[in-house]
């Protein structure tokens, strides 16, 4: 059984696979492009996996930008991740620190998608985590590959974001958000911190992607606060 969900995790996040493969290629070229070592970019996807954020940090860092800035703004942009924790933590509060901490650090946007569905569906398997490490480690191991694929491909090709590739992370991106939209705070977070993000587009440093980032976390949690019942009527 646990082997079941550990391949079941791996095929429900294979489809998402497809489209953080160009955008860890793209991270890895610009990377490199940027100042950072080759050894660094690698690092970096080891060591901190996050793909927006490691790509923010990068062009931060290839601009000047000041330390506190790239870790201010990283930590802003990867905010939505205490959602995706709140939201899993009432199915993983059983789980042993040694489950609790890798699965922590391997959540990411596509990982959250199936696992979260998987932990919603009506089923009673005791072993949904092994669901979760199967989706965490096929996301980690393809990410690190194309991570060295496209370091190593900068170093001979200049100037990665001509490539053209980055369109596939944004289809990804619009093809996990939309199906959530039917919930009122994911569609109120996902309204005003695009509206947030348009109005600030002009800020330096990308400060508009941090204030959108505040403002749509900021939404979604009182939205969703005003839609709970009173405690009394529960």
């Amino acid at each position: 059984m646990r082997r079941q969900e550990f391949w079941a995790g791996i095929r429900a996040t294979f489809p998402l696979l497809v489209g953080t493969t160009p955008f860890g290629l793209i991270f890895g070229a610009l990377a490199v492009n940027s100042g950072l070592s080759a050894s660094a970019a690698a690092a970096m996807s080891a060591f901190v996996f996050a793909g927006s954020s490691q790509f923010i940090a990068a062009k931060l860092f290839g601009s000047d930008a000041s330390l506190w800035i790239i870790v201010l703004t990283t930590l802003v942009v990867n905010l939505r991740h205490s959602l995706y924790s709140a939201t899993l933590a009432p199915h993983m509060k059983h789980l042993p620190q040694r489950w609790l901490v890798p699965l922590g650090f391997w959540l990411t946007d596509e990982s959250f998608l199936v696992v979260d569905k998987r932990y919603r569906s009506d089923d009673r398997s005791p072993f949904k985590h092994w669901f979760f490490l199967g989706s965490a480690t096929a996301m980690y191991a393809n990410w690190q590959l194309w991570t060295w694929v496209g370091i190593l491909a900068g170093q001979r090709l200049p100037n990665p974001a001509s490539w053209g590739l980055d369109f596939a992370l944004v289809v990804t991106f619009i093809g996990m958000l939309v199906p959530d939209l039917r919930s009122r705070p994911f569609a109120a977070s996902a309204l005003s911190a695009a509206l947030t993000a348009l109005l600030l587009a002009g800020l330096p440093n990308r400060l508009g992607l941090m204030v959108a980032t505040l403002t749509g976390v900021a939404t979604g949690m009182l939205v969703e606060k005003r839609l709970q019942p009173p405690k009394e009527l529960r």
